[in-house]
C-alpha cells in the first residue's frame, strides 16, 4: 500500500491531538464548537487508560489523520449482547466522498461480527441531510419513533442531589 492510499486502523496514543481537532471541527460542523470541551489530556485517559470505555479509529491519508469513529460498547437486552454505539463520526470535508466514511463504517461492522455484537448505532442530526443520505445508502435505518434523552449540567446535578425518596 502506497503512503498516499487511505487506511483505516485502531486509534494509537500518537493520534489522540488529530482525534481532539476533529472532534472540535466535528462541534463546529455541529454548529456547537462551545459545547466541545474534549482535550488530548481526556481523550488519552478515555482511549488508553487503566480501565478504557472508548475506542476509535482511525482513517488515514498520506500519513495525516483525516477522519475517525470513536465508540463505546451498549447492550441490548432484547438481544441479549452487546453492540457498538458511535459517539462520533467525521471526515473532514477535503476527503469526503472518497470511501473514508464507509470504510469507518464497514471497519465497526466488522469489529461486531467478529465479536459477536447485534448492533452498531449511532444519532444524526435531523437537519443532516448529506449523512442522512450517506447512512440509508448504507442500508441503516433511522428509529423514528425513539427520542433520545439526556440530562446534563444543572438538570444532572439537581436529579443526583434530590436522593433516592424523592
Amino acid at each position: 500500500m502506497s503512503s498516499g492510499a487511505p487506511l483505516v486502523r485502531p486509534v494509537e496514543p500518537l493520534d489522540v491531538p488529530a482525534v481532539v481537532e476533529l472532534a472540535h471541527q466535528l462541534a463546529e460542523y455541529e454548529k456547537a464548537p462551545n459545547e466541545c470541551k474534549l482535550d488530548d489530556e481526556g481523550l488519552h485517559a478515555a482511549l488508553f487508560g487503566v480501565r478504557p470505555a472508548l475506542f476509535g479509529h482511525v482513517a488515514v491519508v498520506s500519513e495525516k489523520v483525516v477522519g475517525c469513529a470513536l465508540w463505546f460498547l451498549n447492550f441490548s437486552t432484547w438481544r441479549g449482547v452487546h453492540g457498538i454505539y458511535i459517539e462520533d463520526l467525521y471526515v473532514q470535508p477535503a476527503h469526503r466522498g472518497k470511501g473514508l466514511g464507509r470504510a469507518l463504517l464497514r471497519e465497526l461492522a466488522v469489529e461486531c461480527s467478529r465479536r459477536g455484537y447485534a448492533r452498531l448505532e449511532w444519532a444524526v442530526l435531523d437537519w443532516n441531510e448529506p449523512a442522512i443520505r450517506f447512512y440509508a445508502s448504507l442500508g441503516a435505518e433511522p428509529l423514528e419513533e425513539w427520542r433520545i434523552f439526556r440530562l446534563t449540567d444543572e438538570a444532572l446535578v439537581r436529579l443526583a442531589e434530590t436522593g433516592a425518596g424523592s
